[in-house]
């Protein structure tokens, strides 16, 4: 990594500043704990009668801080491994079963909440048991717990929705030596075979419509996180020169999120050059750039277990060449058309139709235009909701039209990640450029400070 990534001024902090207090570093500062009651509430609310059981991840991920099941973390806030979550719809009392660590656990990990007095008063909850005692509680409530709520569908990621991961998971399957029970419908198995006079039920429709309306305390948050994520993209087209590795500008934009309070990427960073800008999986981030390449980064911080997502395209010389500019002309105008368009009461096919006006009114060809209008984001930067749903106030949702010419090297996309609010949408990634003017200006001004301070650069890198 060249040191000017590292020892150069970040202006960012100070940018963000207003909405970054010291808390905003601290564990989950983003929420309280009427935010879980109230939708450990609502969620009572809908099922009606009987228990709503929810599992927690039972390991952490690999090479990776360890980061909770959406469903479970959205009810209760715990980060723990191997949680149990009991809700009973009638009382909407909460009951959280951990497992009662050993002493090298403890000594290893640190005390769990199991240890800490104030833990049932700080979520809100009836009552912490130990883990053994789960199936017990459960045969003891049997007359209340009749109706049992399950996650029957697939659970979703930090970056993949629910339809995505049952996709993965029918690819693993191609090869029958993978063919085997997900987790959930082994554990939804397993209740069933210990309580057999349980009637199972399926919570994750419930939890979908819950979770796709955000919330006073998650909006707070998608701002905050708008705000980074896109300091960070404006951060990697700032750092951006002519011979850098995709990964560079990778780190820049990590360094930035991590340094703003987010926990890691929500998903995997695309940073894709030249012949790669053509490729919308693409995310090896090994190539280095050449003069004339486009450069596009596909990139969103996790913040308090919510997702972002912004994507922003450049020329890495500086300058958009007239092929270049003539597309990302096309894709600007594109993704305003989207934007105008989202609003309550419309679906994304409502969007496309409103593209199909805006081409058309100003004289553009669409060229092939591809690329799906956008997807929902929360807890996933994929989140749950379906595609043709209409546009609720408080629903988060990312815009993300492309243009892919591999004849050329030429891709590009422009997405950002919008609120809908009462009369429109909120763009909540705007304070990155996309503006054609506008990114020829920032890039210029990055390279003029970059060539004044090449000789201390030179400096830098013999120190370390």
């Amino acid at each position: 990594m060249r040191a000017r990534r590292w020892m150069k001024p970040l202006l960012m902090l100070a940018l963000l500043a207003p909405a970054l207090s010291s808390a905003a570093f601290a564990q989950r500062t983003g929420y309280t704990k009427e935010e879980f009651v109230r939708r450990r509430a609502a969620l009572a609310e809908k099922t009606k009668e009987g228990m709503v059981v929810l599992f927690g991840d039972s390991l952490p991920q690999p090479g990776a801080h360890f980061r909770q099941d959406n469903d479970f973390f959205y009810l209760c806030g715990v980060e723990d491994l191997n949680a149990v979550l009991v809700l009973n719809a009638k009382t909407r009392d909460a009951h959280l079963f951990l497992p009662r660590q050993l002493t090298r656990e403890e000594m290893m990990d640190g005390a769990s909440i199991l240890r800490d007095p104030r833990t049932r008063e700080n979520l809100g909850l009836a009552n912490i048991y130990d883990l053994s005692y789960f199936d017990e509680f459960v045969a003891r409530n049997a007359k209340s717990f009749a109706v049992t709520w399950l996650r029957l569908g697939p659970a979703d990621t930090v970056d993949f929705d629910r339809t995505e991961m049952a996709m993965f998971a029918g690819r693993k399957d191609r090869l029958h030596y993978n063919n085997q029970l997900s987790l959930g419908d082994y554990r939804a198995r397993q209740f069933k075979d210990r309580h057999p006079s349980f009637e199972i039920k399926d919570v994750t429709p419930h939890l979908d419509a819950l979770r796709l309306i955000k919330s006073a305390e998650e909006i707070a948050i998608l701002r905050r996180n708008g705000r980074i994520s896109a300091e960070a993209v404006r951060q990697s087209m700032i750092a951006s020169r002519i011979g850098d590795f995709e990964y560079e500008l990778e780190a820049v934009a990590l360094q930035t999120i991590l340094l703003g309070g987010a926990r890691s990427a929500a998903a995997a960073p695309i940073v894709a050059s030249g012949p790669n800008s053509c490729l919308p999986r693409y995310d090896k981030n090994m190539r280095r750039t050449a003069d004339g390449d486009l450069v596009l980064v596909d990139f969103g911080a996790d913040l308090d277990h919510l997702g972002m997502s912004v994507t922003r395209t450049w020329p890495i010389n500086g300058k958009f060449t007239k092929d270049q500019r003539e597309i990302y002309e096309i894709v600007l105008e594109v993704e305003k058309a989207c934007l105008e368009a989202t609003k309550p009461g419309a679906t994304q096919e409502d969007i496309t139709r409103a593209v199909d006006r805006a081409m058309k009114r100003k004289g553009f060809n669409s060229r092939g235009l591809v690329g799906d209008t956008g997807h929902f984001v929360g807890l996933s930067v994929h989140d749950v909701g379906a595609k043709g749903q209409p546009f609720r106030e408080g629903m988060a949702f990312a815009v993300e039209p492309a243009l892919y010419i591999a004849e050329k090297n030429l891709g590009v996309r422009i997405a950002d990640t919008v609120l809908i609010t009462r009369n429109g949408c909120e763009v909540l990634t705007k304070a990155v450029p996309k503006e054609i003017d506008e990114i020829e200006k920032l890039l210029a001004a990055a390279l003029q400070r970059k060539i004044g301070s090449e000789g201390d650069l030179k400096k830098l890198r013999g120190l370390l």
